[in-house]
């Protein structure tokens, strides 16, 4: 077994360490999400965390972790007589992102259920992880329905596996820990609400730091056990620390001007629910008991709200995180002050001194006057303003080109989606064969039987009963006789828009239409979990202006400062398009894609454009590519271009009328399968 690198010898990342301390104080805080780019230590810090956790007594030989001193009623393994319990080191169990739900929920053995008619049941991970740290890189990127699992589990503290009839249950109470780049895609809304925590982590511009950071790495991986036998003494002063404040903590009083503190922070921060007051009364609790103190006060309620509040703030993937700290302080001044509250008592996360300034939450500590706003280059930034010197009128600098105009609000749009049966990442938009959703039919399963299809399993053992020489009421199961469901449900698709941005869509309030109506095609798709890209064309040429991600909002801001202006090279943006087709076929062959054209249809520049448009359109609609044009076109003479072009893509052409939910021109419009209309 490899040696962790020790959680104090991390550097910096005061707000990542006190959210984990946090947790493993008060368990019920309800876990941290640790938002941030790449090599920030993030996954380092939470297997480091594992070291500092108390051992844990077990009943000997109980699969599921149940206290010697109060075992489980129902579990599995029980029940368990008086025994003298066995302790163990607590653990950390990894969710791989590609894990299925029997390995994160446990499987039942069908064959022996059916055929000998007892409960044969192999716990998965979440049994696994009772009583330790559930650790789940790159949440963002595990499909929602293993989500919902793993947050209802955390949330009840039992995990419940129900198949065919036959029913187990057994504890799962644990510290849950997410990382993820929102680069790589966000979370929906409702499971950001479920983490208690969340803190958000970038890499230190301070040149000391990072040079502190890659000297101790490299210390480790030269000599591993000797460099965590260096920190030894730290780690165990803080891990006497947490199991102090774990002593303390029943103790620790929540008076009634902290809770009206609390309540009203949560209200005039306007977070939807109950869960935020309650995550931060716990968080406030954890902080006293961290600090040594039997009694919360104004700071502790301060630094819960900068750790519980942001994340449930985002209401649409496009809203920045973070929290206002003025309106905090305003909030909690007329709220009035708890008694007892001197706020001298900060906490330390790392537990080694005074002369450590982690206070962590949210956005650090800063001096009075001190600009608050984010570092440039952070996750949620604004997109960049117009260069300086730029006209602040509609103008066209050298080269005809416009500066960036504001898109207009979005709007819910109407279901487009790609016509067939598909067999992509689970997703919300077009039909596809899944492991969830509506049982369509049968088949010999290939590989581990996952989904019984009961009727089609007797119907096919039905035949073979006399010739097995059944004797009893009890039918004779063979393997062969076994039959997987197959079922339909929705699938994500990969959504490649081509967005004209040339002189002809460049009228100011004509583009804020066209950018509110792509805004809002972008929002449906991380709705429905879609990869988006985004191909831009003006000019003399087109270029990828987002390659294929799982972060709408990053398209939403290459969105908002795209420029408009120069001819309109049609064709050039399909081929780029073609181009990214071909490759992400390669990368993902199972994700079919929608190809979404916004235009009005105008080609020039160059000899015949709108010939070699036309060829174009017919190179995508060989290939099967399923396609859909919004026409920007607008004025009462209308020229009808964009609809010639939806007949060469062999797709459908909607207005940007049409395209809203609730517009009365017509039925939802799905995109026309390539060649259909040939």
């Amino acid at each position: 077994m490899s040696t962790p690198y020790p959680f104090t010898a991390i550097v910096g990342q005061d707000d990542l360490r006190l959210g984990l301390l946090l947790n493993a104080v008060s368990p019920a805080v309800g876990g941290v999400l640790v938002r941030g780019e790449k090599g920030t230590a993030k996954s380092t810090a939470v297997r480091a965390l594992a070291a500092l956790m108390p051992e844990v007594p077990v009943v000997p030989g109980c699969r599921f972790s149940c206290d010697p001193a109060s075992p489980d009623p129902a579990c599995p393994d029980g029940p368990h007589a008086e025994a003298a319990g066995v302790s163990r080191p607590a653990r950390t169990v990894e969710l791989p992102v590609g894990a299925s739900e029997d390995r994160l929920v446990g499987a039942l053995d069908i064959e022996r259920a059916l055929s000998e008619g007892v409960k044969a049941f192999e716990p998965g991970l979440l049994a696994d992880a009772h009583r330790g740290i559930l650790y789940v890189d790159e949440v963002n990127l595990l499909h929602d329905h293993l989500v919902d699992l793993l947050l209802d589990a955390a949330a009840m503290g039992a995990s419940y596996v129900e198949r065919e009839g036959v029913s187990v249950r057994h504890a799962a109470r644990f510290l849950l820990v997410g990382t993820m780049n929102p680069e790589e895609g966000e979370l929906r809304p409702q499971l950001l609400d479920r983490f208690g925590l969340t803190v958000e982590v970038s890499a230190s511009r301070d040149t000391d730091e990072r040079v502190e950071v890659v000297r101790r790495r490299l210390a480790y991986d030269d000599d591993p056990e000797g460099f965590a036998a260096r920190w030894a003494e730290e780690e165990g002063a803080l891990r006497e620390r947490i199991a102090a404040a774990r002593v303390l903590l029943p103790r620790v009083v929540l008076s009634d001007g902290v809770l009206r503190q609390i309540a009203a922070t949560c209200a005039a921060f306007e977070v939807d629910g109950m869960r935020a007051d309650i995550v931060m009364a716990r968080t406030a609790t954890a902080l006293a008991a961290w600090a040594g103190r039997e009694e919360v006060t104004a700071d502790d309620v301060r630094q819960a709200a900068l750790l519980a509040l942001p994340h449930r703030r985002r209401r649409n993937p496009f809203d920045a995180p973070g929290l206002d700290e003025d309106k905090l302080d305003q909030t909690l001044d007329e709220a009035g002050p708890p008694e007892n509250s001197d706020g001298d008592d900060q906490p330390d996360p790392d537990g080694g001194g005074d002369d450590d300034g982690g206070g962590g939450g949210g956005v650090p500590p800063q001096a009075d006057g001190e600009d608050r706003t984010p570092p440039q280059g952070s996750e949620g930034d604004s997109p960049s303003p117009a260069p300086e010197g730029a006209p602040d009128a509609p103008g066209r600098p050298a080269g005809g080109e416009q500066q960036p105009v504001a898109s207009a609000e979005p709007f819910r749009t109407k279901m487009l989606s790609v016509p067939g049966l598909g067999e992509g990442a689970a997703g919300r938009r077009s039909r596809a064969r899944t492991e969830h959703g509506r049982t369509t039919g049968a088949r010999r399963p290939q590989g581990a039987l996952t989904k019984l299809h009961l009727a089609a399993t007797v119907q096919a053992a039905a035949p073979h009963q006399r010739a097995r020489g059944r004797a009893g009421r009890g039918l004779v199961v063979r393997r062969d006789d076994l039959r997987q469901a197959t079922r339909e449900g929705r699938e994500g698709n990969l959504v490649l828009f081509v967005v004209d941005a040339s002189g002809s869509m460049a009228a100011r309030q004509r583009m804020s239409a066209v950018k509110g109506a792509v805004l809002s095609l972008l929002l449906d798709a991380y709705q429905r979990r879609d990869k988006v890209g985004l191909v831009t064309f003006r000019g003399k040429e087109a270029e990828v202006a987002l390659p294929p991600t799982s972060s709408v909002d990053a398209a939403a801001a290459r969105l908002e400062s795209l420029p408009t202006g120069g001819r309109t090279p049609l064709a050039a943006g399909l081929l780029k398009a073609h181009d990214v087709l071909r490759v992400e076929r390669l990368r993902d062959p199972s994700r079919r894609p929608l190809l979404v054209v916004v235009t009005d249809g105008r080609a020039t520049g160059g000899p015949e454009p709108v010939a070699l448009a036309g060829r174009a359109g017919r190179l995508h609609r060989s290939e099967g590519t399923a396609s859909v044009v919004v026409d920007c076109e607008s004025g009462y003479v209308r020229l009808g271009l964009a609809g010639e072009l939806a007949r060469e893509l062999g797709g459908t052409a909607v207005t940007l009328d049409e395209l809203r939910a609730d517009s009365i021109a017509g039925l939802v419009k799905d995109v026309t399968a390539a060649g259909r209309a040939a």
